[in-house]
Protein backbone atom coordinates (compact mmCIF):
# COMPACT_ATOMS: atom_id res chain seq x y z
CA UNK A 1 0.00 0.00 0.00
CA UNK A 2 2.78 2.52 1.44
CA UNK A 3 4.84 2.73 -2.23
CA UNK A 4 1.93 2.64 -4.27
CA UNK A 5 0.66 5.81 -2.03
CA UNK A 6 4.45 7.12 -2.43
CA UNK A 7 4.33 7.10 -5.95
CA UNK A 8 0.64 8.39 -6.89
CA UNK A 9 1.15 11.32 -4.07
CA UNK A 10 4.58 13.73 -3.62
CA UNK A 11 4.73 12.34 0.12
CA UNK A 12 7.61 10.77 1.71
CA UNK A 13 6.87 8.05 2.97
CA UNK A 14 9.19 6.62 6.47
CA UNK A 15 8.57 3.25 7.45
CA UNK A 16 9.76 1.90 10.62
CA UNK A 17 9.72 -1.57 11.72
CA UNK A 18 11.25 -3.17 15.31
CA UNK A 19 10.30 -5.95 17.27
CA UNK A 20 6.86 -6.31 19.05
CA UNK A 21 8.64 -5.76 22.43
CA UNK A 22 10.27 -2.86 21.44
CA UNK A 23 7.25 -1.03 21.29
CA UNK A 24 6.45 -1.82 24.76
CA UNK A 25 8.86 -0.44 26.45
CA UNK A 26 8.38 3.10 29.32
CA UNK A 27 11.65 4.42 26.60
CA UNK A 28 8.82 3.98 23.24
CA UNK A 29 5.45 5.66 25.24
CA UNK A 30 7.88 8.81 26.10
CA UNK A 31 8.36 9.47 22.74
CA UNK A 32 4.44 10.32 22.70
CA UNK A 33 4.05 7.91 19.84
CA UNK A 34 0.97 6.16 18.24
CA UNK A 35 0.89 2.07 19.50
CA UNK A 36 2.11 0.07 16.75
CA UNK A 37 1.11 -0.81 13.88
CA UNK A 38 0.40 2.57 13.47
CA UNK A 39 0.03 5.24 10.45
CA UNK A 40 0.50 8.60 10.52
CA UNK A 41 0.32 11.50 8.03
CA UNK A 42 2.44 14.14 9.09
CA UNK A 43 1.36 14.34 12.59
CA UNK A 44 -2.29 13.38 12.37
CA UNK A 45 -2.35 9.93 13.65
CA UNK A 46 -4.47 8.00 11.33
CA UNK A 47 -4.64 4.59 12.97
CA UNK A 48 -2.90 3.17 15.63
CA UNK A 49 -3.03 -0.53 17.48
CA UNK A 50 -5.12 -1.85 14.25
CA UNK A 51 -5.19 -2.33 10.21
CA UNK A 52 -6.91 0.50 7.85
CA UNK A 53 -8.05 0.26 4.13
CA UNK A 54 -6.00 2.19 1.68
CA UNK A 55 -9.42 4.47 0.83
CA UNK A 56 -8.92 5.98 4.15
CA UNK A 57 -5.01 6.59 4.15
CA UNK A 58 -5.44 7.94 0.87
CA UNK A 59 -8.39 10.52 1.67
CA UNK A 60 -5.99 11.51 4.49
CA UNK A 61 -2.88 12.24 2.64
CA UNK A 62 -5.24 14.00 -0.04
CA UNK A 63 -6.94 16.11 2.60
CA UNK A 64 -3.09 16.65 4.42
CA UNK A 65 -1.89 18.09 0.17
CA UNK A 66 -5.02 19.97 -0.04
CA UNK A 67 -5.92 17.69 -3.10
CA UNK A 68 -9.61 16.83 -3.86
CA UNK A 69 -10.62 13.69 -2.12
CA UNK A 70 -10.43 10.60 -3.89
CA UNK A 71 -13.51 8.82 -5.01
CA UNK A 72 -14.96 5.59 -3.29
CA UNK A 73 -13.92 2.38 -5.35
CA UNK A 74 -16.41 1.19 -7.10
CA UNK A 75 -18.70 -1.72 -5.48
CA UNK A 76 -19.08 -5.09 -7.51
CA UNK A 77 -21.88 -6.68 -8.12
CA UNK A 78 -21.52 -9.40 -6.05
CA UNK A 79 -21.43 -7.05 -3.28
CA UNK A 80 -24.02 -4.81 -4.21
CA UNK A 81 -26.30 -8.07 -4.43
CA UNK A 82 -25.06 -9.96 -1.19
CA UNK A 83 -23.79 -6.55 0.44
Amino acid sequence: MMPRLGEKYDVDIEVTSKPKGDYLTDEYFALDLPVAPAIMVGDEIVTEGKDIDDQAVETVICRQLGLPEPEPPQEGMIKRFFG
